[in-house]
């Protein structure tokens, strides 16, 4: 029993220390078995197996009347059913894709209200909603537009600013 607790615990040194040397095992490789594995070759993987075989092992040992090739059986087959789950969740985890991140030309053709009146010779501000989210824009116009005033983005000068003009009803 002795052997499988400490199979266990050094599954789960080494599960500790996947989480610090991240894609070292992958590196030591350079590219050989690229594919080969598809992502089984990785520390969590080997070290969720290797502690379930350990713990799974011990309580097989414990508590049935199996000797010791039957608990390694039983701690085999546990962990090889702990990797395949490590397995799956880190492909599901590194295939997690984030929203687009919004950039201040997608405001071209929206419409938002002017906050800080726009004179016909400089920057005025306006407010905008980008992703859903209210955000002030300095902005021009080829005219003065008053404070209120509902306004359609034109184009997108740089990063906080841009020229609109003022909505015709």
């Amino acid at each position: 029993m002795t052997l499988f607790l400490g199979l266990g615990i050094v599954g789960l040194v080494v599960l500790a220390l996947s989480l610090v040397l991240d894609g070292v095992l992958e590196g030591l490789f350079d590219g050989a078995l690229e594919g080969l594995f598809d992502g089984w070759l990785s520390l969590p993987v080997i070290a969720g197996f290797v502690s379930m075989l350990g713990f799974g092992g011990a309580l097989a040992l414990g508590l049935t009347g199996l000797g010791g090739a039957g608990a390694a059986g039983v701690g085999v087959l546990a962990g090889l059913g702990v990797a395949w789950l490590t397995w799956k969740s880190s492909r599901s985890l590194m295939r997690d894709q984030t929203a687009v991140t919004a950039r201040s030309g997608d405001l071209v053709g929206t419409a938002g209200s002017v906050v800080t009146a726009i004179p016909a010779d400089g920057y005025g501000e306006v407010l905008l909603h980008l992703a859903g989210q209210p955000v002030k824009y300095a902005a021009r116009s080829a005219g003065p537009v008053a404070r209120g005033a509902e306004v359609w983005v034109e184009s997108a000068l740089s990063a906080t600013s841009v020229e609109v003009r003022p909505v015709q009803r």
